[in-house]
């Protein structure tokens, strides 16, 4: 992985000393907080509804244990015990004190962390295929030009007041594991007709209360001409984004104002005024890069005890059929922790547990990390032969859990346990969820299925591109629950549908219940997924389950 230079060290070093003065000055009064909060938002630091939330960069997911070892140190000395891994592949942390945020930047600059641009509306932190650089069905690993792209994205001047955040998200494979058509640019690898890599540059997704799946600008862009053009982009939204209305202020509100042909004509352009600006420096800065990312020295060894727990333990293969994926090197497996163990918190993770994550991958993973946006963790890069004192290193921590992918590996926002913003809770209902398919012991037999759960229309926990969409309002000082069917958040993206009237938190899963008993009863065959019967069956089923009294009065 890339690791920090002289100038990284030194400019983190610096904005840390900038902000504990500021820190200072807003302890002692010299600051109101209306003063004081776009300085904290610049670094990370939110208030919550309890207490402030630090929020700590982790680009593009990836980290080593060092750095795992020292968030697990933050957590125990400055928080709960605990972080919170996030859909932008961040952590927060959820309790930190006002006058501890200087030391715990320092922790953090000290193992090459920060909490820079986790905030405010600039480019945020660059999200990539949590697989990246071990996947079998990549093409390349796109973890060079993502952090390329952090490099320039980082305090760019011309960047740092955009009229509203502005998210990059990118892949290497052809199967989008990163959600690439809800971002602000979506960047997927693909190979033109001379078999050469390039991207396909996608702009204007996102979700929130405006939900939009990004459309294509360019089919092919070849991978010497993407800073340049991600600037073009960001250059053009800088000068057409509406920043009189923060709601209409995302790029993916200009291009519905502005139309595809005419946005991406004036990013043609700008692209062409931009290039030749381009000397050919940030190719060798790429090059440069690289050299960092090379691959891990794989080892070649017998994977016999692999494929004899396999066949002996049904405990060990359960955990294998679903939180193994497959890796570039046959003898390798790519390893999915579940941070989502029945009725625990979506994504939250102890210091303890933390601690032996960063052991796992020392000993065993080649010192390589990342977090999902799926709000799990990954060992990349795991000898077959490991996998079974990886596993049951793993359960005897909490964290061997067998459901990734499944109906209780669900992503959810803190909700209105922890954010300002919720208007209702998302933690207690993800909960309920995965405790009441466990009690049935139906979730290996559902099979895959992604449910995802906001807590406020800003869509946090990606509900709109959920197979089951749940997202938590406020109605007359009541939560009320909506839910979307037919999400996905994949290469064939498309926004869920909405299957009518919200639901009580004490129908909610009841709710979710009878749409999984619908599918079960008509899927065609086990082989079937939910996704595949929902786009075979459509809404009206699952909605007559979901509203019997409404079908009872058609029918009358």
């Amino acid at each position: 992985m890339y690791n920090y230079s002289e100038f990284d060290e030194a400019f983190v070093r610096a904005r840390v000393a900038q902000f504990s003065h500021q820190v200072a000055r807003r302890i002692d009064g010299s600051l109101s907080e209306e003063e004081f909060r776009p300085l904290r938002l610049m670094n990370g630091l939110y208030l919550q509804l309890h207490a402030y939330m630090l929020r700590v960069a982790i680009p593009y997911g990836t980290i080593n244990p060092h750095q795992m070892r020292q968030l697990a140190h933050i957590a125990e000395t400055f928080d709960k015990g605990y972080g919170h891994f996030t859909t932008r592949q961040n952590i927060q942390f959820n309790w930190p004190k006002l006058n501890d945020v200087p030391a715990i930047l320092t922790a953090l600059a000290d193992v090459g962390m920060h909490a820079i641009q986790t905030s405010g509306n600039c480019v945020r932190n660059v999200t990539a295929d949590h697989f990246a650089g071990a996947a079998a069905d990549e093409i390349e690993d796109p973890r060079p030009v993502a952090e390329l792209l952090r490099q320039w994205s980082t305090d760019h001047p011309e960047f740092q007041f955009l009229p509203r955040k502005f998210k990059i998200a990118i892949t290497g494979s052809p199967n989008d594991r990163a959600v690439t058509r809800a971002h602000d640019i979506g960047l997927r690898m693909v190979r033109n007709a001379a078999g050469e890599p390039g991207f396909e540059v996608i702009v204007g997704g996102g979700l929130g209360r405006t939900p939009m799946v990004g459309m294509t600008v360019r089919e092919f862009l070849p991978k010497a001409d993407l800073l340049p053009y991600v600037e073009a982009v960001l250059s053009v939204y800088n000068t057409l984004g509406r920043r009189d209305n923060k709601y209409k202020a995302r790029i993916k509100i200009t291009l519905h104002e502005t139309g595809k042909e005419e946005l991406t004509r004036m990013i043609e352009a700008r692209f062409a005024e931009l290039r030749p600006l381009f000397g050919g420096h940030d190719q060798t800065l790429l090059a440069e890069i690289e050299e960092a990312f090379a691959a891990p020295a794989f080892r070649n060894a017998p994977v016999d005890a692999y494929d004899a727990f396999y066949k002996a333990d049904p405990v060990f293969r359960a955990w294998a059929d679903t939180n193994l994926a497959q890796h570039r090197n046959d003898q390798y497996a790519i390893v999915t922790i579940s941070l989502k163990a029945h009725g625990a918190t979506p994504g939250d993770a102890s210091a303890d547990q933390m601690r032996l994550i960063a052991d796992l991958a020392e000993t065993y993973g080649h010192s390589e990390l990342r977090i999902s946006h799926e709000q799990n963790v990954i060992l990349p890069h795991v000898h077959k032969g490991d996998l079974p004192a990886i596993h049951a290193a793993l359960v005897q921590a909490g964290l061997g859990t067998a459901n990734v992918g499944l109906i209780s590996d669900i992503i959810a926002c803190p909700g209105m346990d922890y954010c300002a913003l919720a208007t209702a809770r998302s933690i207690p209902v993800a909960q309920e969820i995965a405790t009441r398919f466990d009690d049935l012991k139906l979730e290996h037999d559902i099979g895959p299925l992604k449910i995802k759960i906001s807590g406020c229309i800003n869509a946090c926990g990606h509900h709109h591109v959920g197979h089951i969409g749940i997202l938590g309002l406020d109605r007359a000082g009541v939560e009320n629950y909506q839910i979307t069917l037919g999400g996905d958040g994949t290469e064939t993206a498309v926004i869920g549908e909405r299957a009518g009237p919200g639901f009580a938190y004490d129908d909610i899963v009841p709710a979710i219940e009878r749409i999984i008993t619908t599918y079960l009863e008509q899927r065609e065959s086990p082989a079937e997924t939910f996704l595949a019967a929902y786009r075979r069956l459509g809404l009206a089923p699952f909605k007559a389950a979901l509203y019997p009294a409404e079908g009872s009065r058609d029918a009358a």
